[in-house]
């Protein structure tokens, strides 16, 4: 009854205040909302549409950062098959667009006459205002607000430098590092593949963007003068850090950012090939203060990554084509630290808001491993999200003790694995050290995403069925840890198994020659020998069936194909042009006899 007395009295004195700003009294609108007093008992319980959390931090007269929902959510395009990712784009940033600017017009126009400041987001519909319980209990009054929540200060678990401890782990700093290795990179460069066409991005500590090894990668690096418009911007409006608050350069307060950017795309052009797609081109966001995040500095990190704007601007100038292909995810937002239900549902949200544009959501599974249903923090226990588990550098990719695995519930997590154990790569400050997390093995996955798709362009912002070939390609293990049967794959340990892009690069170019051989008059020869070989004799190979069929499924390019019978010469040959995902049919008709060649011996 008190809260109804309360929220009656609020809406004359709304009503009282305008018509005293109308007259031009003497007293600020900040002033006058902070001068209303509401009796409101502290061992009330909170109404359902405040969160607890946020109950609580507005205890005694305090104030907080409060997230506040709106109840209008826009409902995103259905992709249509074969569209482009730039129009996709646009499509679905026009619609998360238009719904806030309808819905938050009046409660915007509310805090402007009382002079309250707050950030309005539009990937999720929400805007951040610090107040205290009086604003907070007038806020849930406003017809189109659903609910309030805290912005929690999330103390990410950050890895750090690992110094070498033998002989062994200095196969860790080769020029090639060994993860980079492992999943087939260097193989995939030698078809001509290296990244080219894809830019890729990361929210983390910040960037070092003027490191030998990352530098000619930077979007934003022209080879002569840099441009941080579109390609950077810092969530974090505060001080706290060696950075700056609202950084208008690239800028990393810890090396953990800049370490997982070089494992996507490093390369200083000598000898430090630690990259995986050292031909991709990167950006980056800020959403850590030294470590510290928090819901609204993911979400905002994401919001520019949908639609990026100018360093100074705001997300309203936002151009939707200068958005990043691949964005790489090595942080975390765990009940544990404070993220509530709401702030799992609105991260949800934006991540599914820029997978329908076609962006690819990498993220690392966390580090709480050992035991099972530990993926329990956004952004990695999304199903929306392509979440990296890593392994060891062992032959047989055993998953790091540190990795989670599980998510507790019928969700398989993580999707796929990586190399995240003594983890070679750039660091603050020009140099470079090893680290190990999953927050090493995602870039890999990030970086084998942006091999695959300057590999196959046609592919760009298919994102489901760039998750399946790399799936489908991924070197299988198994485990029965997490209750899996013993030849599950998927698990909760592995996923789909460690990343192999050049597996998949592989198969994605894989065009088919299909045909027959038969001798004259039709009759069909068995176990002939098929070959095609291109000219950088790569050679792919099979015998006829029964019926004188065979299938051969080469990398695209142009192959010399040859038929021969019991290993004797050549008995016919032609020339093929393959291209992928599509199958030529070359069939052979051999002589009813071939010549045969016997060397000439000397007594």
């Amino acid at each position: 009854m008190r809260l109804r007395h309360f929220l009656n009295r609020s809406g004359a004195l709304r009503r009282i205040i305008l018509i005293a700003l109308l007259l031009g009294l003497a007293c600020s609108p900040l002033q006058t909302a902070q001068a209303r007093h509401v009796p409101v008992s502290e061992r009330e319980p909170a109404p359902a549409t405040i969160a607890a959390k946020a109950w609580s931090a507005t205890e005694g007269g305090a104030s907080a950062e409060l997230l506040v929902v709106l109840r209008a959510q826009a409902t995103l395009p259905t992709t249509v098959p074969g569209m482009d990712r730039a129009p996709r784009a646009e499509q679905v940033r026009q619609r998360l667009w238009q719904t806030a600017q309808d819905s938050q017009r009046s409660l915007r126009a509310w805090l402007d006459v009382r002079g309250i400041g707050y950030r309005a987001f539009y990937i999720v519909n929400a805007l951040l205002v610090r107040g205290d319980r009086h604003l907070l209990l007038e806020l849930v009054q406003h017809p189109e607000v659903a609910r309030v929540t805290t912005n929690p200060r999330v103390a990410v678990d950050l890895e750090r430098p690992v110094p070498l401890q033998d002989t062994v782990d200095a196969a860790a700093v080769s020029a090639v590092p060994w993860g980079v290795q492992r999943i087939g990179a260097p193989e995939v460069w030698s078809l001509g593949f290296k990244g080219e066409g894809v830019v890729v991005a990361g929210q983390d500590t910040g960037y070092q963007w003027e490191h030998p090894a990352l530098r000619q990668q930077y979007r934003g690096w022209d080879g002569t003068t840099a441009s941080h418009d579109y390609n950077w911007h810092d969530a974090i409006h505060t001080t706290g850090s060696n950075c700056p608050p609202d950084s208008p350069a690239p800028c990393d307060d810890n090396g953990h950012g800049t370490h997982t950017m070089g494992t996507i795309v490093g390369d200083d052009g000598g000898a430090n090939q630690i990259g995986v797609a050292p031909g991709a081109r990167w950006m980056g966001c800020r959403n850590m203060n030294e470590g510290v995040g928090t819901p609204a500095t993911y979400i905002e990190c994401f919001e520019f990554f949908l639609a990026p704007y100018p360093v100074g601007s705001n997300a309203s100038q936002g151009q939707p084509s200068m958005a990043p292909h691949v964005i790489n995810n090595s942080w975390s937002c765990p009940p544990s630290e404070g993220c509530d239900e709401t702030h799992i549902a609105l991260l949800a949200q934006t991540v599914e808001a820029v997978r329908a544009a076609g962006i690819l959501v990498v993220a690392s599974a966390g580090n709480t491993g050992a035991n099972c249903g530990t993926v329990e923090a956004p952004p990695g226990m999304y199903d929306a999200t392509y979440t990296v588990g890593a392994t060891n550098s062992d032959s047989v990719d055993t998953i790091a003790s540190f990795s989670s695995r599980g998510t507790g519930t019928a969700l398989i997590k993580p999707d796929i694995a990586a190399p995240g154990v003594m983890v070679f790569s750039s660091y603050v400050g020009g140099g470079y050290t090893t680290m190990q997390g999953t927050s090493m093995a995602a870039p890999h996955v990030a970086g084998a995403a942006a091999l695959l798709w300057s590999a196959r362009p046609d592919l760009i912002g298919q994102v489901t069925l760039t998750e399946s070939l790399l799936n489908a390609t991924a070197a299988q293990r198994t485990s029965t840890q997490c209750g899996d049967a013993a030849d599950a794959v998927p698990n909760n340990v592995y996923g789909w198994g460690r990343v192999d892009a050049f597996e998949a690069v592989h198969v994605a170019l894989e065009g088919t020659i299909t045909g027959h051989v038969t001798r004259l008059g039709s009759t069909p020869l068995a176990n002939v020998r098929v070959e095609a070989v291109s000219s950088t004799l790569r050679t792919y190979g099979a015998l006829t069936d029964a019926t004188g069929a065979y299938v051969l499924r080469p990398i695209s390019g142009t192959y010399t194909v040859t038929a021969t019978l019991n290993g004797y010469l050549p008995a016919s040959y032609a020339s093929a042009q393959i291209q992928a995902g599509l199958t030529t049919t070359q069939d052979f008709v051999l002589a009813s006899a071939i010549t045969l060649y016997l060397p000439l011996i000397l007594h």
